[in-house]
């Protein structure tokens, strides 16, 4: 079984493998449900297992990796061009072993649990954040339609909550207090949670001398380094990391023609948010007191819009992010003049 290469399709319960020789010669394929596979692979040789980056492929990963497999994952995007028409899962499988066998394939780096968990602060104070937005949207727009409304922002909304939970306004039924008052309990218990997170990514990304680092640089806080902190030995230069996470323009060329669109947006739409979010601070600051703005910035305000200069700016400190990483040296501000 030496040389052998198997493409895992994985899923919840039934799971396609497709194996192949150093020829090329297909030699395993077998349908397997979930509770057979890791004792599949624990009577198999050492092998390659490829699978698709995708939900639980880390924990396989690490899983078959630990029965003395080598493990790699592949994006999923690089995958779909290769399956051949009327998709199944077996087709899925040989996909994934056909785009191995590519020498110039990109391969994802397996988590950790530490790595999964720590990722797993950010999507759960995402979802709650979300939550609490559509609720808070919910209220505005069922007080809207009886005529009571308030400012945009956190204080329009903390007034809406209060009139809520007073029940004293003429203009609101008062059939229809109860369903805001629930919404309010609703909306107070999601910004509870939501801070409690918070405040755990905050005291994380304190503890951790990469972290600390990071949020010397102008826009970085606590939740930006401790999303972005890592080694970034997985990406060959400081651009492929801008790219990463979706922060480079998309490239349009036929012949002579060449042409850059908008930004990509691929990649960790989490990590672009933060750092999008970053930058927009940072520029507002730096409008405030054009003194302290560098000649860089000043010179992008004066050629492009300010929502480009944003992008710019963000692609920038994850360029300077990468940098950090994987030279382990602190934060260097330029001269903010020319």
């Amino acid at each position: 079984m030496e040389g052998i290469t198997i493409g895992l399709d994985i899923a919840k319960m039934v799971f396609q493998l497709h194996g192949v020789d150093a020829a090329g010669k297909t030699v395993i394929s077998a349908r397997l449900r979930r509770e057979r596979l890791e004792k599949y692979f624990a009577a198999l040789p050492r092998c390659v297992v490829v699978m698709e980056a995708c939900g639980s492929a880390h924990h396989w990963a690490r899983t078959l990796g630990a029965l003395g497999h080598e493990t790699r994952l592949i994006p999923a995007a690089y995958v779909k061009p290769l399956v051949k028409r009327n998709k199944t899962d077996a087709r899925d499988a040989e996909a994934i072993c056909e785009a191995a066998s590519r020498p110039q394939m990109r391969f994802v780096s397996v988590k950790s649990v530490e790595q999964q968990s720590a990722r797993a602060l950010h999507r759960a104070r995402d979802l709650l954040v979300r939550q609490r937005t559509q609720l808070g949207n919910c209220l505005r727009g069922l007080l809207a339609e009886m005529g009571v409304i308030a400012a945009q922002g956190a204080a329009g909304l903390s007034a809406l909550l209060r009139l809520a939970e007073a029940g004293e306004d003429a203009r609101v039924p008062a059939s229809l207090y109860p369903t805001l008052r629930a919404l309010g309990r609703q909306w107070r218990a999601l910004e509870t949670e939501s801070e409690a997170l918070g405040a755990r990514i905050a005291a994380a990304a304190r503890a951790d001398e990469k972290a600390r680092r990071l949020m010397t640089i102008p826009g970085v806080g606590p939740l930006t380094a401790h999303a972005a902190v890592g080694d970034g030995r997985q990406f060959r230069s400081a651009r492929d990391f801008a790219a990463w996470v979706g922060l480079t323009p998309r490239q349009y060329a036929s012949g002579e023609k060449r042409r850059s669109g908008g930004v990509s947006k691929a990649g960790d739409a989490g990590l672009r948010r933060l750092l999008t979010l970053g930058a927009s601070a940072h520029l507002r600051q730096m409008r405030a007191k054009p003194e302290r703005m560098g000649p860089w910035l000043s010179g992008v305000l004066a050629r492009r819009p300010v929502r480009v200069a944003v992008i710019a700016q963000a692609a920038r400190t994850a360029r300077v992010l990468w940098a950090m990483l994987t030279s382990g040296e602190s934060f260097r501000a330029r001269p903010t003049t020319a």
